[in-house]
């Protein structure tokens, strides 16, 4: 299984990015994007579960951020708008193949490498 995000970069708050995370050698999985800032936990932000409905997000981030996959199903976005310095962390996209609950990052199988997101106020 491998997995590939991308997208990060340093943008001023109030502004937008898009991380991707793509996926190869599974098939049928949930996936999780999370972030771990300096110094904190790493933390759970956003869930897409295999059927496609009903994603999960943090109270931190909904209604800003969209979690959402292509038709192929081999790539999750992360589209972040209403960006603040808080928002700065690594974020992370990872998957599992089993029915455990999404939204809690201890699940998950199989991670990519992060990705720096930074915002600047």
């Amino acid at each position: 299984v491998q997995l590939q995000a991308s997208g990060g970069g340093s943008v001023q708050a109030g502004g937008s990015l898009r991380l991707s995370c793509g996926t190869s050698g599974v098939s049928v999985y949930d996936t999780v994007w999370s972030r771990q800032a300096p110094g904190k936990e790493r933390e759970f932000v956003a869930a897409m579960p295999w059927r496609g409905d009903r994603p999960r997000y943090s109270y931190s981030v909904k209604g800003r951020f969209t979690i959402s996959r292509n038709s192929a199903k081999d790539t999750v976005w992360l589209q972040m708008n209403s960006l603040k310095p808080e928002d700065t962390a690594v974020y992370y996209c990872a998957v599992k193949t089993d029915s455990s609950s999404i939204d809690r990052i201890s699940n998950y199988q199989y991670w990519g490498q992060g990705t720096l997101v930074t915002v600047s106020s």
